[in-house]
């Protein structure tokens, strides 16, 4: 058949059907857009792929999930994404496309929707300002880039001076770095609300999203339009004022200046400050004052859920004095308490990024969790009548639990055991990954600290820097922050720590993240899972383990913790801001001890709960009591954001049955390997945890069984035999008798060394060069005692083959 393309030329002969869809783009649909004026070099991205693709971890091993990518979209001058086109091949209908063009045209924050299967398009117009929401037009149709910014500006309501604003490009370095799709959809929806007047904005987005960089391409934009003249970027800690100067807003240069509390110079343009560099209980340290009310056009708050929250804030007073400015806030986790309202004070987020949304899209590590639960955590623990700690103080008498454990009473054993485990977790999977260890104060953290001192001696060795404690009283501490989340730093390795790293710590290579400590707040802990969400390919880090020992993951079955922000109270004007507790909400108590339960000044110290005016809070100190692990359990995240809760042996059983459904397929799989080390590390890489089983099977059994008794056992509920006595039976089967000299002498001592080693030991030949076979003869020689390797591995094969002589399962 003969077809004509949309200008009336003959463009094609042939059968349309038989097209693939790429040639159906090339030869109608890209013609078609750019005949309507679009230009292909600034204002048609085609094949756009705008995530990651989500990081699915298999035990050990991971890989990536499917990306999302669009066919076309459509930009405004490169800043603005206007709308999105599915293309299909002429097999399919016209608006075949459409559904996922309407999916991807959500997460794009796009209002004009085509699909198109190069017979003409599928229109789907969210302003409804092109007369209909949906219908078809001609190849010759499409609209033209003015005609479609002409409806999306009327649908926004935006004048003259807010077009200006909204054309103003980002910031570009030549780079090739552009904002990731949800970054744009930030930063857009902020400008116009800017435009269009608004004064109170809050932006949600995931800890590790770049909320940051988010924030300079907005600040940028609305300082190259003028629109916004001087800004006020206000954080926390001064790690993140300093991140923040001299990374991401490096381009501002010599326009930019940090407020100390000092002189100040009204001279600059962009100014970043600590809340507490502005603050204070003394008049004159409230250098804020030393501006006038409307020097600044512009206020961002970053980690907006902390003091700028709450009402009686001292923090919040820079706000109120600057309250004609335009505020932005920032958070990860906005607050909502019956008394703290981030919703109250900036409005309904205009932007929600999740945390969920973040690992779906592969921006963001998923995670595993380990509970680890201690014998005197849950089943409570009370002195002796008179019994005193190990300082002469005496215990008050009642019965003490998991919530008390660190805070109210210290047992030696149990700061002993954490240390242990956490050590025994990091030499099985890399003694080198950064680790940050949550505690509940900085008694606890320099106790952990000293505890993992002394059971990693040969890494201390190499560098006392290995584990820090990183807390706000300390400054040797301090100074190593910077080298802790430098990815090219190998030391500090471990940092303890309480408070002063559970908001803004850029760790980008943290693969483990323990918890020690008892939380409550659901912000608090949003933040600390924060510190091991970035992903860092170049250093391999793409997911991260949680070691918990005090119930803390047990936050992530709330539904507070990744739904949409919920506002929970907003008082009405003269109405004290007292609402009803709601629903769904952990509380938190009320900070005793400056803001969020950090002093004044640099917001970075741990202080004691007092338990009365002036009173440090008691605390006891028991040693010698005995503490045992009483259970663990293995959690992964699922496609669905939710925990997948299983015990070792349910986790193992999963594992291993959806590849052997019976025993004998495990036992034919085990028998016909070549090596049967092959299938262990196979498994190892699917998620089975021989260590952690062997571990369990001893303390239960008093014994180590061998890999194919372990599985057998524990997944297919088989009789298990030790090595000891796999071993023994061969002997009594007379299996040595076709060998003599040194060939005997060799095999005797594999079926030792099996016994008390395994089978991938014997496995490896390089164990002819050790003990005791170096006795008998040279490697070389051993060999050909079997009349060379063939014969060897051929001996070898059959000692296996005895070794698994399982008849009753074959």
């Amino acid at each position: 058949m003969n077809t004509k393309d949309f200008s009336g030329n003959n463009a094609f002969s042939g059968d349309k059907r038989a097209l693939s869809e790429r040639d159906i783009c090339s030869k109608f649909i890209t013609p078609a857009i750019q005949q309507a004026g679009w230009d292909l070099q600034s204002q048609i991205r085609e094949e756009l792929t705008f995530t990651a693709g989500r990081v699915i971890v298999r035990g050990r091993m991971h890989t990536r999930g499917e990306k999302r990518r669009a066919d076309y979209v459509l930009y405004h001058k490169k800043n603005l994404p206007l709308a999105v086109v599915e293309a299909k091949d002429n097999k399919h209908s016209i608006g075949a496309g459409m559904q996922q063009a309407l999916a991807y045209s959500e997460a794009l924050d796009v209002l004009f929707v085509f699909s198109s299967n190069g017979d003409g398009f599928l229109f789907h117009d969210k302003t409804g300002l092109s007369g209909k929401t949906e219908h078809e037009l001609s190849l010759s149709e499409f609209p033209s880039p003015a005609q479609l910014w002409q409806w999306y500006c009327q649908h926004h309501g935006f004048q003259d001076s807010a077009v200006q604003l909204v054309d103003t490009p980002y910031y570009d370095d030549g780079s090739g770095r552009s904002p990731r799709y949800y970054q744009m959809t930030a930063i857009n929806r902020t400008v116009e609300a800017v435009a269009r007047g608004q004064d109170r904005i809050l932006l949600v987005m995931a800890t590790g999203t770049g909320k940051t960089y988010t924030a300079f391409q907005i600040i940028w934009r609305l300082w190259k339009s003028r629109q916004k003249k001087r800004i006020l970027f206000l954080a926390d800690r001064n790690i993140l004022v300093d991140q923040t100067k001299n990374n991401d807003f490096k381009p501002f240069g010599q326009a930019m200046t940090k407020i100390t509390n000092r002189t100040i110079n009204k001279s600059y343009e962009i100014y970043l400050s600590l809340y507490q560099a502005v603050t204070g209980t003394d008049e004159e340290k409230n250098i804020y004052r030393e501006f006038s009310p409307d020097f600044f056009d512009l206020i961002v708050i970053d980690e907006c859920h902390r003091g700028s929250a709450r009402e009686d804030s001292a923090w919040r007073d820079i706000l109120d004095y600057f309250k004609s400015a335009t505020h932005i806030g920032l958070t990860a986790t906005p607050k909502e308490t019956k008394d703290v309202s981030n919703i109250h004070y900036f409005g309904e987020p205009i932007f929600t990024y999740s945390l969920k949304q973040g690992i779906d899209d592969g921006f963001l590590a998923p995670y595993k969790v380990v509970r680890i639960d201690f014998d005197i955590d849950l089943q409570g623990w009370r002195p002796k009548k008179g019994q005193k700690d190990k300082y002469g103080l005496e215990i008050e008498d009642r019965i003490y639990n998991q919530k008390d454990m660190d805070r109210n009473i210290v047992f030696d054993e149990r700061t002993q055991l954490v240390a242990q485990k956490v050590t025994e977790y990091l030499q099985k999977t890399g003694e080198y990954q950064k680790t940050i260890i949550f505690c509940d104060d900085i008694d606890h953290a320099e106790r952990m600290r000293q505890a993992l001192v002394n059971l990693n001696p040969e890494r201390v060795r190499e560098s006392t820097k290995y584990i820090m404690r990183i807390t706000g009283d300390d400054n040797e501490g301090k100074a190593e922050l910077d080298n802790f989340i430098n990815p090219e730093s190998r030391y500090p390795v471990i940092a303890t720590t309480s408070k002063l790293m559970t908001t803004g710590v850029d760790a980008q290579t943290c693969k483990l993240v323990v918890l020690d400590q008892r939380i409550q707040s659901m912000t608090e802990f949003k933040q600390i899972i924060g510190r091991g969400t970035r992903i860092n390919e170049d250093y391999d880090k793409l997911w991260f383990t949680i070691l918990d020992f005090k119930k803390a993951t047990e936050l992530f079955a709330d539904p507070a913790f990744d739904g949409d922000p919920v506002m929970i109270y907003s008082p009405k004007p003269g109405e004290e801001p007292v609402p009803p507790e709601a629903p769904g909400t952990i509380e938190e108590p009320a900070a005793p001890y400056g803001e969020d339960g950090i002093p004044e000044g640099e917001g970075e110290g741990e202080p004691y709960e007092p338990v009365g005016p002036g009173e440090p809070r008691k605390k006891f100190y028991v040693a010698g009591q005995p503490v045992t692990m009483i259970g663990s359990r293995v959690q992964f995240l699922g496609p669905d954001g939710k925990l997948i809760t299983e015990s070792l042996t349910d986790y193992t059983k999963h594992c291993v049955q959806k590849q052997f459904a019976t025993l004998k397929d495990f036992f034919r799989h085990w028998s016909s390997a070549e090596r049967k080390a092959e299938i262990i590390e196979q498994l190892k890489e699917q998620g089975v945890q021989w260590d952690d089983l062997r571990a369990e099977v001893k303390q239960k059994r008093g014994n180590e069984l061998d890999a194919f008794d372990l599985i057998a056992h524990i997944v297919y509920d088989a009789p298990p035999l030790t090595r000891r006595e796999r071993a023994n039976n061969v002997k009594k089967r007379n299996y040595f008798t076709k060998y003599q000299g040194a060939a005997l002498q060799v095999l005797e001592n594999l079926l030792e060394k099996y016994a008390d080693t395994g089978i991938e030991h014997i496995e490896d030949m390089k164990i002819l060069r050790l003990p005791p076979f170096d006795q008998i003869g040279t490697g070389l020689e051993l060999i050909n005692a079997f009349g060379g390797k063939a014969g060897y591995e051929q001996a070898l094969h059959e000692l296996e083959q005895a070794l698994y002589d399982d008849k009753s399962i074959a």
